[in-house]
């Protein structure tokens, strides 16, 4: 039985995570290498700053306040102590390191992590947002990862899901404000092309979307037979089949491959290109790339050449 602390972290996980081969489906990310959250990263000792920050575009002086959605394995957890950990949790620190900045983690609901990040909650969110037309209406997003979408079902596949049309007259679930759900109810940059419309337009039950607001929450209705699947960025989707592989497996439907992207509040400029300095640091030195392997999700890494922030 899966159990869960009152902000949603898996219980008993430890400091030292294993994750074994796994593949989550073509062009997708996935704990597909042997890792340690406790092990050593090659990353440069004392990293120098590489850009400054305007004083008055940071919330706190000499910090790096940065919002993330916890948990979302293996991109943001927490260990055994109660310490965010994870990819997006280390990338964001080793930004902050850069500039010359603590950086301090700020638990959010992702669902209202943009309203956190306007309303002066932190500085930058990191949590494995895709990069999409509504989100860079309301901030900019530099790209820093890319990862496909996948859907975990029961063990032994019950409801035989395999293909698009197989979704149709399931009940999915998901995380409440994640292109997930835009991309099952046809909202946002999947208007007009959602898949439970897909469903309809031939003649088929339209999908069941039930939506959580903790990512959580969304698996754990799927381990109770609440649902038929759930769906979520590929590299969490197999970090959970392998964190638990006596219950969930992938279905091995993945759909396309987004990028992802570092939030900054649009009047913030400063602030954005002082991370885009310290990102492309990171990457043309291999320490990015360390942070990845480290968390067995080095297929959806970017090149310093993709780092271009989107803010339109």
């Amino acid at each position: 039985m899966l159990t869960f602390s009152r902000k949603g972290a898996i219980g008993g996980i430890a400091a030292v995570i294993v994750l074994a081969a796994c593949q989550a489906g073509n062009n997708a990310s996935s704990p597909s290498a042997v890792g340690s959250a406790a092990a050593s990263v090659p990353a440069s000792a004392a990293p120098s700053t590489v850009a400054s920050v305007p004083t008055d575009q940071l919330i706190f002086a000499g910090k790096l306040v940065i919002c993330s959605d916890i948990p979302y394995p293996p991109q943001e957890f927490f260990d055994s102590n109660g310490n965010p950990i994870g990819s997006d949790i280390e990338i964001g620190q080793e930004i902050a390191k850069r500039l010359g900045l603590e950086a301090q983690i700020e638990n959010s609901v992702f669902d209202t992590i943009i309203a956190a990040l306007s309303g002066g909650k932190c500085d930058i969110i990191i949590s494995a947002q895709n990069i999409t037309a509504d989100r860079v209406k309301q901030v900019d997003m530099i790209p820093y990862f890319q990862a496909g979408q996948s859907f975990v079902v029961a063990k032994g596949n019950p409801k035989n899901i395999k293909t698009n049309d197989d979704l149709c007259g399931k009940a999915i679930a998901a995380e409440t404000g994640t292109t997930e759900v835009d991309y099952l109810n046809g909202t946002g940059d999947y208007s007009g092309h959602g898949l439970s419309a897909a469903c309809v337009s031939k003649g088929l039950q339209k999908i069941n979307v039930k939506t959580y607001s903790k990512d959580t929450d969304a698996l754990l209705a799927l381990q109770s037979g609440q649902v038929d699947a759930y769906f979520a960025d590929s590299p969490v989707a197999g970090y959970y089949t392998v964190q638990h592989p006596d219950q969930f497996e992938l279905s091995g439907l993945t759909l396309g491959v987004a990028k992802e992207g570092i939030s900054v509040g649009k009047d913030h400029t400063g602030l954005r290109d002082a991370v885009v300095a310290a990102l492309k640091s990171m990457m043309d030195d291999g320490t990015y790339d360390s942070i990845l392997k480290k968390y067995g999700v080095d297929d959806g890494a970017l090149k310093s050449t993709d780092v271009t922030p989107v803010t339109k």
